[in-house]
C-alpha cells in the first residue's frame, strides 16, 4: 500500500515560513492590481507602466528571488565545509562587491539612457507610451541596483536556512507598491500618467524596504568581520562562471513576457493584457518557484555535496511532488474560473468587460504552462546544484527561440491569446528536454514512490477540476462584474481547495491529521 508523506518538521516549517510570506506577498500584489486597473485600466499609462514594471520584475527574479541564489548555495556551502567560515565570509565579500558594481552600472545605464531602453523592450509603442515609459524607467531604474544587493544577502541567508527575513522581505515589497498607490489615490494623482510616475517611484521605495528587512536578518545571522578589499580569488571567479549562465536561464522566463510584450506593443491594450493574466499566473509559479529555490534546492546541494545519494533522491521528489502539486490544480482552476477570475478582479473603473473577456482568454491559455514551466524550475536547481548552469541556460535560450517563434507566427490571428499560448508551449519544451538531459547524465534520481504519488495527484486534480467546473456552470447567472463575481469565485476556490486537500488525503499523497508534522 503506498505510504502518505512522512513528517520533517524544519522542512515543514521553512515551507510553510516561505510559502506563506510568498502567498501574503503575492495578494499585497493582487490588491496593487486591482486599484492599477481601476486606476490605469488598460490604456497609455498603463501599457508604459507595465512594460518598465516588466523590466523591473525581471531584475528582481533574476537576482533577489531566484538564479543567483541558485548559483552561490552550493559554492557558500562547499567553501564552508572545506576551507571554513572565514573563506566563506572572505567569498560573499567578493561576490558582494562585484555585484553592486555591476548592478549599479546597470542603474546608471537605465536612469540615463531610458528612451533607448523603451525603444528595445517596447518598439511597436507609439509616441505617447515612448515618453511615458521613459519617464517611469528613469524613475524606477536605481532598484536595479537594490535587486543585486538584496539578492547577495539574502542567498547567504538561504544557504544558512534562514529564511524568515528574505520571506519578510517579499512581503514588505508588494507591501510598499500598495503604499505607493494609495498615495497616488489621495495626493490627487488620478490621471493615469502621473499615478504612474507615483508608481515608479514606489518600486524604489519597495527595494529600500525590502533591504532594511533583509539587512537586519543578516546582522543576526553574522558576527564576523569582513573587512579588507575586493579580492577577485579563484572561487569568487568561479562562482561568477557559474552564475552569468545561471543567471540567464534562471531570466529566461521573463524575458519570455518581455518578447511577449515586444511583439504586442504594436497592439493597443495587449501589453496590459498580458499583464493581467501573468500576475494571476504568477501567483501559483511565485510561491513554487520560491519555495523550490530558497527551501529545497539548498538540501539537494547539501546533499549532493555529502554523497548521499538516498537525500538527494529525497530531497529532489520533494521539490518535484511540492512544485507540481501546487501548481496542478491552479492551472486546473484558472482553466474554469479565467474569466470570472478577470471580472472579479479588474473590471471596474477604467478596466472593461471587453478587456475582461481578453485577460481571461490570455490566462486560460497561459495555464496550461504551468507544470511545464515548475517542472523545468526543479530541474534547473538540480542542475545547478551540480554546479551546472550552462545546461539550463541552452535549454532556456531554446525555449525563449521558440517563444518568439511562436509568438511571431501566432500574434496576427489570435493577438495576446496567442503570445500567452507561446509561453505556455515553451514551458512544457524546456521542462521535457531539461529532464531528459539530466536523467540521461544519471543526476535525476527520484524515490521508487514519487510516480505513483505523482499520477495520485494529477487524479485529485482532474477530479477538483471537474467539480468545479460544474460549480461554476450552476452559478453562472449570479456572476457579474466586481463584488459578486469575486465572491462565486472565491467561494469555488476555497471548496474546490478543500475537495483537492481531501482527495491528496484519500489517496494516501497526505495525512491531514500528521501534517503538523510536516512533509516525510
Amino acid at each position: 500500500m503506498p505510504q502518505p508523506i512522512r513528517s520533517d518538521q524544519p522542512l515543514l516549517r521553512a515551507i510553510a515560513t516561505v510559502g506563506g510570506a510568498t502567498v501574503a506577498s503575492r495578494l499585497f500584489g493582487f490588491a496593487r492590481d486591482v486599484g492599477i486597473a481601476a486606476l490605469l485600466g488598460a490604456g497609455a499609462a498603463a501599457d508604459a507602466f507595465f512594460a518598465v514594471l516588466q523590466l523591473a520584475n525581471f531584475f528582481r527574479r533574476l537576482l533577489a528571488e531566484s538564479a543567483l541564489n541558485a548559483a552561490f548555495v552550493p559554492v557558500w556551502l562547499r567553501i564552508k565545509a572545506t576551507e571554513g567560515d572565514a573563506a566563506a565570509w572572505r567569498f560573499f565579500r567578493g561576490v558582494f562587491e562585484a555585484m553592486a558594481l555591476l548592478a549599479g552600472a546597470f542603474a546608471l545605464i537605465g536612469l540615463f539612457h531610458a528612451d533607448a531602453i523603451v525603444g528595445v523592450i517596447a518598439p511597436g509603442f507609439d509616441a505617447e507610451r515612448a515618453a511615458l515609459g521613459a519617464t517611469y524607467l528613469a524613475a524606477a531604474s536605481p532598484y536595479v541596483a537594490l535587486a543585486a544587493v538584496i539578492a547577495v544577502f539574502a542567498a547567504v541567508l538561504n544557504a544558512e536556512h534562514r529564511v524568515g527575513a528574505v520571506s519578510l522581505g517579499i512581503v514588505v515589497f508588494n507591501a510598499v507598491l500598495l503604499l505607493a498607490l494609495g498615495i497616488a489615490w489621495t495626493t490627487g494623482a488620478t490621471l493615469p500618467a502621473r499615478a504612474g510616475t507615483v508608481l515608479a517611484h514606489g518600486i524604489v521605495a519597495g527595494g529600500l524596504a525590502q533591504f532594511a528587512v533583509i539587512f537586519v536578518g543578516f546582522l543576526r545571522l553574522t558576527r564576523t568581520s569582513m573587512s579588507g578589499g575586493l579580492a577577485l580569488t579563484r572561487e569568487i571567479a568561479r562562482f561568477f562562471v557559474l552564475a552569468v549562465p545561471g543567471l540567464v536561464a534562471a531570466g529566461i522566463p521573463q524575458l519570455k513576457l518581455i518578447a511577449g510584450a515586444m511583439i504586442a506593443s504594436s497592439s493597443a491594450a495587449a501589453v496590459s493584457w498580458l499583464y493581467y493574466a501573468n500576475r494571476l499566473y504568477e501567483l501559483p509559479l511565485g510561491v513554487a518557484s520560491i519555495v523550490i529555490s530558497a527551501v529545497l534546492a539548498p538540501r539537494i546541494a547539501a546533499a549532493i555535496l555529502d554523497g548521499d545519494a538516498q537525500g538527494t533522491a529525497r530531497a529532489q521528489s520533494h521539490a518535484l511532488e511540492l512544485g507540481l502539486g501546487l501548481v496542478l490544480p491552479a492551472a486546473a482552476g484558472f482553466a474554469v474560473l479565467a474569466h470570472p477570475l478577470a471580472m472579479g478582479l479588474f473590471e471596474r473603473g477604467a478596466f472593461g468587460a471587453a478587456d475582461s473577456l481578453a485577460v481571461a482568454a490570455a490566462l486560460a491559455a497561459i495555464c496550461a504552462g504551468l507544470p511545464g514551466h515548475i517542472t523545468e524550475k526543479v530541474m534547473g536547481g538540480i542542475a545547478f546544484a551540480h554546479e551546472d548552469t550552462r545546461t539550463p541556460m541552452l535549454v532556456a535560450l531554446a525555449g525563449l527561440a521558440l517563444t518568439v517563434t511562436l509568438g511571431l507566427m501566432l500574434f496576427p490571428r489570435y493577438g495576446a491569446t496567442g503570445i500567452a499560448a507561446a509561453i505556455a508551449v515553451s514551458g512544457w519544451f524546456d521542462a521535457l528536454l531539461l529532464a531528459a538531459i539530466l536523467a540521461r547524465r544519471g543526476w535525476l534520481t527520484l524515490d521508487p514512490a514519487t510516480p505513483g504519488r505523482l499520477l495520485r495527484i494529477v487524479a485529485a486534480t482532474v477530479a477538483m477540476g471537474l467539480a468545479v467546473a460544474s460549480a461554476a456552470a450552476a452559478l453562472a447567472s449570479t456572476i457579474r462584474p466586481g463584488l459578486p463575481a469575486l465572491t462565486v469565485t472565491l467561494l469555488l476556490t476555497c471548496g474546490g481547495a478543500l475537495l483537492y486537500g481531501g482527495l491528496l488525503h484519500a489517496l494516501r499523497v497526505i495525512d491531514l491529521r500528521r501534517l503538523r508534522h510536516g512533509w516525510r
